[in-house]
């Protein structure tokens, strides 16, 4: 894990890096938050370390702004609450009072680095699935893992790298449909100061991160055909050309990708470029949906009340039979991604000795007799985004219609745009450009979940 430390911590900076380092930690210092921000645009971190006297809301504003993901930790002295709250307001994710107790920063340091990618499964059909990317992983091709969205994708390009020859080396992950379009060639390829508005310093890209690596390109169905072409090139001849520079800089990268349409068909309309697409097919794994591997309904199920029983400090219930049943018969359109909120929220309905139907919420189907008011309207709400009233439907144009189902779907959803655009069939940058057009309408659009970042403006 990559530690950077900002500040002087209080003369606490030997002790804290011997610590780091003991637990396995690589360790660089700097002393101010300019210095600290040029450490991550040029090698990024895992974490950060800073001394609450630095100013850190600049940081946290500094990193959403260049889109620099990392969690913050502020350090300071024991005695001095206040400086704790404020760093926690600021945006730092915890406090580690100094001087720094070894326990202390060895639970964070693990928090971060927790393995949270191992692939959980029984069924026949994953085991096939996960044989054949072990056989594939240690050649350098490029490989295209297909599927619905919530199969798994991202946790089986993880399952590929530390299979691979590359698994000392970094795997970075970026989304492309995340990100918007006149922004994504920034992220991947990096840019010069001053190449366009906004890029204040010199930011390497993704490929640039993954050097030695893996670079893992999420939906890339989702990217512009015009940067494809960018792409292509780069995939040619092994070099990239940072948005706004003179000089191309040589890469060696392993590309993975996924995406969850049918590619050929992206590729026979158009949207997708066919030579890009056979460059990057040399080998396909396709995922089967949670559906079609149902012995690993159960096992998955056991799987995220435990994590989610632990993470809440409640006792580990077991699932019903009934309960059992009811996941068996279930559809999960939303694959495991559902399943694992539909178990989280499992975890804080249960009230008796074990997790029964009464607790078990199914989207877009009927939940177990339970007289409990939340859940009866969270129920309601639920089933009718899909269900829905055909005389509501009378005397509204389609743009209506699909008005109300995208508002009430993201309403069910408690505003994650995630989860809504996977249960409307549609891509995040879709949901998102829809969102932006009933909000500029003056259309009342529900705020994001706590955490998802709101995008619908841009």
């Amino acid at each position: 894990m990559r530690l950077l430390i900002i500040g002087t911590l209080d003369g606490q900076i030997g002790a804290a890096s011997q610590i780091a380092m003991a637990r396995g930690a690589k360790v660089r210092h700097v002393v101010t938050l300019e210095a600290g921000l040029e450490e991550l645009r040029g090698q990024g971190a895992d974490l950060v370390m800073i001394d609450v006297k630095c100013d850190i809301r600049t940081l946290i504003d500094s990193l959403e702004a260049e889109r620099i993901v990392v969690p913050v930790v502020a350090c300071g002295i024991a005695s001095d609450a206040s400086a704790a709250v404020r760093a926690i307001k600021a945006g730092a994710k915890e406090y580690i009072p100094l001087p720094p107790d070894a326990e202390l920063i060895a639970a964070v340091i693990a928090a971060v680095t927790q393995e949270s990618h191992n692939i959980v499964f029984k069924d026949p059909r994953m085991s096939q699935t996960l044989k054949l990317a072990e056989q594939v992983a240690n050649s350098d091709a490029s490989i295209m893992i297909t599927g619905e969205s919530g199969t798994g994708k991202e946790l089986v390009a993880r399952f590929i790298h530390k299979k691979s020859r590359r698994a000392d080396k970094r795997f970075v992950a970026v989304n492309c449909a995340a990100i918007p379009e006149n922004l994504l060639e920034s992220e991947l390829f990096g840019h010069e100061k001053g190449a366009f508005t906004g890029a204040v310093a010199r930011r390497v890209g993704k490929f640039e991160e993954a050097n030695g690596g893996t670079l893992l390109l999420d939906e890339i169905s989702e990217m512009d055909v015009r940067l494809q072409s960018k792409l292509l090139r780069v995939l040619q001849e092994k070099e990239i050309d940072r948005v706004g520079g003179s000089q191309p800089v040589k890469v060696d990268v392993r590309i993975l990708a996924t995406s969850n349409r049918h590619m050929e068909e992206e590729v026979r309309k158009g949207t997708f470029r066919e030579d890009l697409y056979y460059r990057l097919n040399v080998v396909t794994l396709a995922l089967p949906a949670l559906r079609e591997r149902p012995l690993d309904i159960t096992v998955l199920a056991d799987h995220f009340i435990k994590r989610y029983s632990e993470a809440n400090g409640l006792p580990s219930r077991p699932l019903s039979a009934e309960g059992r049943q009811m996941l068996v018969r279930h559809s999960w359109r939303g694959n495991v991604r559902e399943l694992e909120n539909c178990m989280h929220r499992a975890v804080l309905l249960a009230q008796g000795p074990e997790i029964g139907a009464e607790a078990i919420l199914l989207s877009g189907g009927a939940v177990g007799t339970n007289p409990d008011p939340v859940v009866a309207q969270a129920a309601v709400a639920a089933a009718s985004v899909t269900a829905g009233s055909a005389t509501g439907l009378v005397g509204k144009t389609v743009a209506e219609v699909e008005r109300d189902l995208i508002l009430d779907t993201l309403n069910a959803y408690l505003g994650n745009r995630t989860h809504a655009a996977n249960i409307l069939g549609i891509s995040i940058r879709t949901l998102r450009n829809k969102l932006k057009q009933y909000a500029d309408d003056g259309v009342a659009v529900p705020p994001p979940a706590g955490g998802e970042p709101d995008r619908a403006a841009i």
